[in-house]
């Protein structure tokens, strides 16, 4: 059975810092690209970034690029999120998810049920 949980939201202030893990389990995922996505109260859900098996191609959009930096660690099976200079627009639920492709025509295979950010002004 696969899961992915991610762990680290929170409730924060303008200009703060948060890290987002996901751990996944069941199986190997050191050959799939991994994901971060957010849906904000009354949006669509929208993607964060992007990370390729090797880790050495990272993919970023909208407001997140300059200020957010994805990473992973095969050996534990895991993703990240380094969050800085969070703004009150950041407010969302955060959600992992894994798959074989990066690119708009493809969707991820695998979910996490997502963390909850919150950052005041």
């Amino acid at each position: 059975q696969v899961q992915l949980v991610e762990s680290g939201g929170g409730l924060v202030q303008a200009g703060d810092s948060l890290r987002l893990s996901c751990a996944a389990s069941g199986r190997s995922f050191s050959t799939y690209a991994m994901f971060w996505f957010r849906r904000a109260p009354g949006k669509e859900r929208e993607q964060v970034a992007a990370i390729d098996w090797s880790g050495n191609s990272k993919y970023y959009y909208g407001s997140a690029k300059g200020r957010f930096t994805i990473s992973r660690d095969n050996a534990l099976n895991t993703v990240y999120l380094q969050m800085d200079s969070l703004r009150p627009e950041d407010t969302a639920v955060y959600y992992c998810a894994v798959g074989k492709y990066i690119g708009p025509f493809h969707s991820p295979d695998y979910w996490g049920q997502g963390t909850q950010v919150t950052v005041s002004s």
